[in-house]
């Protein structure tokens, strides 16, 4: 499968080793309606609203190879070991290059006794077929995504996990997903399947982690149900390098009396672009997003989300808190819908941005859309410098004015980092993003 510049239309390969989906005819039918969808739409541009400040010459200025299915070597992954590659009591599947790694994977033992799945697609379709056939591209059903067409298209692999009714679940679910190793710029599609039953929790963490300085692109989907009065929280860490193109879409479905929390990390790539859409569709759902995305010298980021409160008596708290030093770019665009059905709905929105650059830029877009009339709604957006105030305190206590501006970004980016349930991987992220801040604060420098 390659993209093209002057042809942007993947091509694919029916006769590839690793085209199991030939096997399953249900899939190769979704698989191929998917790609003739995607011609039909192409690639997004500009003249669309929810791209106009995003132009896709990073994937059309490369030719991208389907990634290869290498041995698997931690060791390429040394230097994030400590940090991402362990987290401690935790089930992991790891992917490398979009392909299940089980040598590199974990803890999958501890569920052998249990009813709950977390596993391969390839080894579920060989276990229980019906399971995925039922549930796959049935959150994620909008026509109108070309990325969520394509990935559908060609993903080679993905992870299920599927809890059944009363599971609680103790141990977090890691998914790592790594890119390393490539001749060519390389394209991955990674896809996750999620089914919470009734009355259950989880915790899953997603982390999207590339080595070296390779050029490749990741095109993830993700799909998402939960059960009744069940209760799921969803970490999604995106750490790629600077040579790398991150699209990413979540898409969740919530029924009555549930809870589900998101909290999105997003710190690497050239580019990266997150797609959320959570649609809270029983009585009394509750959903929390909360995003923190940092970019520096010509990093562009953007964050898509979207809020539907479909039913009654729904709650809704989102948070996205930016970032951004250098010639970076940045985009948030929140809506919150909610549906006429939906009355004695309660929703916050708000979206904060630090520069600290003369030349950063955040276009920043919270949005309501209201046709109820029983409803408690608001929503805001704020840009600003770093405080003076607080930056002349810190050192007028003999702190340095790089290690007093480091003190402060973390300060700012912790109200997120705090909210997020799993111990180890908090302690992680702020040693990481302390760690890298030691090239920004410097307003008006270069870095």
């Amino acid at each position: 499968m390659i993209l093209k510049k002057i042809d942007p239309y993947p091509l694919f390969s029916q006769s590839s080793p690793e085209n199991w989906a030939m096997n399953f005819p249900w899939l190769q039918n979704l698989k191929n309606s998917s790609l003739s969808r995607f011609k039909e739409l192409g690639y997004p541009t500009p003249k669309q609203e929810d791209w106009k400040f995003t132009n896709l010459d990073p994937i059309f200025q490369t030719t991208f190879q389907i990634a290869e299915n290498l041995p698997s070597d931690l060791s390429l992954f040394s230097a994030w070991k400590p940090i991402f590659l362990q987290i401690p009591n935790s089930i992991r599947l790891v992917f490398l290059n979009g392909y299940f790694a089980p040598e590199l994977s974990g803890n999958l033992d501890a569920l052998r006794k249990t009813p709950v799945r977390v596993e391969d697609f390839y080894s579920a379709l060989k276990s229980n077929p019906d399971l995925i056939e039922n549930k796959l591209a049935q959150i994620d059903r909008d026509p109108n995504n070309a990325f969520s067409a394509l990935n559908t298209a060609f993903f080679q692999d993905g992870a299920l996990i599927d809890l059944p009714d009363n599971t609680v679940l103790e141990m977090p679910i890691h998914l790592l997903f790594l890119t390393a190793n490539q001749k060519r710029p390389s394209v991955t599609y990674p896809r996750v399947l999620v089914s919470i039953g009734r009355n259950c929790t989880a915790n899953i963490i997603e982390s999207y982690i590339g080595a070296n300085r390779e050029k490749y692109l990741t095109n993830a989907v993700t799909e998402i149900s939960v059960g009744e009065n069940s209760r799921a929280h969803h970490c999604k860490v995106q750490i790629e390098n600077l040579n790398a193109v991150h699209m990413g879409r979540l898409t969740v479905r919530q029924n009555r009396d549930s809870e589900f929390t998101s909290h999105l990390i997003s710190l690497g790539g050239q580019m990266a672009r997150n797609e959320l859409q959570i649609a809270l569709d029983g009585e009394g759902a509750f959903c929390a997003l909360n995003g923190l995305y940092k970019a520096g010298t010509r990093q562009h980021v953007d964050n898509q989300t979207l809020i539907d409160h479909l039913q009654p008596h729904g709650t809704s708290r989102e948070l996205y808190k930016g970032i951004l030093d250098g010639q970076s770019r940045a985009v948030f665009n929140g809506r919150i819908i909610v549906r006429p059905n939906a009355q004695k709905t309660d929703a916050i929105q708000s979206n904060k941005n630090l520069l600290l650059s003369d030349e950063g830029v955040i276009h920043s877009k919270p949005e309501l859309k209201i046709f109820a009339n029983d409803v408690k709604c608001k929503h805001g957006a704020t840009i600003g410098r770093m405080d003076a105030d607080m930056l002349f305190y810190l050192r007028s206590r003999g702190i340095g004015e790089e290690e007093a501006k480091r003190l402060l970004i973390l300060a700012f980016a912790s109200e997120i980092i705090d909210k997020i349930p799993i111990e180890t991987l908090r302690h992680n992220l702020h040693q990481t993003i302390f760690e890298g801040l030691s090239h920004l604060g410097l307003p008006g420098g270069k870095t």
